[in-house]
């Protein structure tokens, strides 16, 4: 967790500790990188304001290097509408309002540990999805659109999984917000804001439909085979 509040980290590393996960406390940016050239992280707390590089500028570096695909979850003050929507719109899988509930931010860790596990494993990890010109690799967790390699975070990946395995279901924000992020609530813009980026990576696919007052849905090219 990198956050320059003492205090704030403090409290969330001891809930954490008692969900029996391992907690390293940084208290700047730059600290929280160098952290990550050298050790393997599962899930990084970035918070927005901090001394140096700023959450934003560091999430924005992790989607960028090596360790691309870990979750995030980052902090935010409460109002800054704009802090969250850079967020997402940076690669966060998620965030939380200050001041905010402790053992609130452990269940959300819990949640996106628990979907990022799931990705990983099992039949479903085995799966190859693809419908026209759009192939996903689901065990390499990469994406291709006509043949070329497409960089998606985690959430857009899982996004993008979700589509293909209910082509031609019209969903409701609030349905994947359920379905793709595990919440049972939250902000309706972090589904609008990821689908708005994963429409622009897979070139404004128009499979990727609006069906508008409704939600989205995945228009197939072909048929759909796949187990639902």
């Amino acid at each position: 967790m990198a956050d320059d509040d003492p205090i704030v980290s403090d409290v969330v590393r001891r809930y954490l500790e008692r969900d029996g996960l391992q907690v390293i406390l940084v208290g700047a940016g730059d600290a929280a990188l160098e952290y990550l050239e050298n050790h393997h992280v599962d899930l990084a707390i970035l918070d927005v304001m901090m001394p140096g590089r700023s959450g934003i500028e560091v999430l924005t570096d992790i989607r960028g290097g090596p360790y691309a695909g870990m979750p995030v979850i980052v902090l935010t003050a409460l109002g800054e509408e704009e802090d969250r929507l850079v967020g997402l719109a940076a690669g966060a899988d998620d965030y939380v309002t200050k001041p905010f509930s402790p053992r609130e931010l452990a269940l959300r860790v819990q949640s996106v540990l628990r979907r990022s596990a799931a990705t990983w494993s099992g039949v479903a990890a085995a799966m190859d999805l693809s419908d026209g010109i759009v192939a996903m690799d689901v065990e390499a967790r990469s994406v291709t659109v006509a043949g070329q390699t497409v960089n998606t975070t985690k959430r857009e990946f899982d996004l993008l999984r979700f589509f293909l395995c209910h082509k031609d279901v019209v969903f409701s924000r609030e349905q994947l917000l359920t379905q793709v992020w595990g919440w049972s609530f939250g902000d309706l813009s972090t589904v609008t804001v990821h689908v708005k980026r994963l429409r622009a990576k897979l070139g404004d696919c128009p499979s990727l439909e609006t069906v508008w007052g409704q939600g989205y849905r995945w228009v197939s090219e072909s048929p759909t085979d796949e187990v639902i």
